[in-house]
């Protein structure tokens, strides 16, 4: 029996709309594992679940808990909560750019929620520990050496959690590491400095160590970085700044061994040079 070309086309029709549908299903229920317990859990269970993960240092399971209590139940108390500790829980599995990212929507969206003290300084912790890490503590890697841009970023945002919420439980911490953070910075820039005395740019050796004493004053590097300058006038034939630096030096520091003529010394054939006052 032969179908009429009209009644064709509406089943051919029917037909694409049946597939469109079940596509769609298909896409919604994509991130759902079928019959995973956290489809049918109440946001309570599922936070409680998130927070026992994170006692137990589970930080996978804590992560995909609070992702789905987020997911399913985006309103509310607990779905606030949960984006502060999914940050935290991401930050503990070493996902610094979700951590980050996770913890910038709260303070976005929760700005003036009872912990945002604490969510900046999650996100100071976040780049804190983002270049050291294992290169720094097992292979004696010198992360000074490293781009600075991750510790500059979180000396921004323990600054930030120091000027909002000076009294906050979090800022003395806070402090504490910006002090390192700055001292990290200022031992950076005098590698620099030294890179630059080494190949005999006198005048760019100078003007690093100058910069040095003015952004970080009362950092451990003032006194390398007094020496450079004093070094670097004298070979400039500076006389007048080069008696100007040493008089510094002598004020502040008079048991640097520039001052004694056995300054810079080199560890080793290698183009890095590590300032004596430095060493431990």
């Amino acid at each position: 029996m032969r179908v009429p070309f009209r009644t064709t086309s509406i089943l051919r029709l029917a037909l694409v709309v049946l597939l469109a549908l079940l596509a769609g299903c298909s896409l919604f229920n994509r991130g759902a594992k079928k019959g995973d317990a956290m489809n049918t859990m109440s946001v309570e269970e599922l936070y409680a679940q998130g927070a026992t993960a994170i006692d137990n240092r589970n930080y996978d399971l804590a992560t995909r808990s609070f992702q789905r209590l987020i997911s399913r139940f985006p309103f509310g108390a607990y779905t606030e909560q949960a984006q502060l500790n999914l940050a935290y829980a991401q930050y503990k599995s070493n996902k610094p750019d979700d951590a980050y990212s996770t913890v910038n929507r709260f303070i976005k969206t929760y700005p003036t929620h009872r912990h945002v003290d604490y969510a900046y300084y999650l996100r100071g912790l976040v780049n804190f520990n983002r270049s050291g890490g294992f290169l720094e503590r097992y292979v004696g890697q010198d992360m000074t050496k490293r781009d600075q841009a991750n510790l500059r970023q979180s000396f921004d945002d323990f600054g930030a959690l120091i000027t909002r919420y000076p009294n906050s439980g979090y800022a003395a911490d806070a402090r504490q590491r910006m002090i390192a953070l700055r001292n990290t910075m200022a031992q950076s820039e005098l590698h620099i400095a030294f890179y630059y005395y080494k190949r005999q740019a006198y005048v760019a050796a100078s003007n690093r160590a100058k910069d040095i004493i003015e952004t970080y004053p009362q950092t451990p590097q003032v006194a390398d970085a007094l020496a450079i300058m004093y070094e670097s006038y004298a070979r400039l034939g500076q006389q007048k700044l080069a008696d100007d630096a040493k008089r510094v030096l002598e004020l502040n520091y008079p048991e640097h061994p520039a001052l004694r003529g056995k300054w810079p010394h080199y560890r080793s054939t290698w183009w890095k040079l590590i300032p004596l006052s430095n060493r431990g």
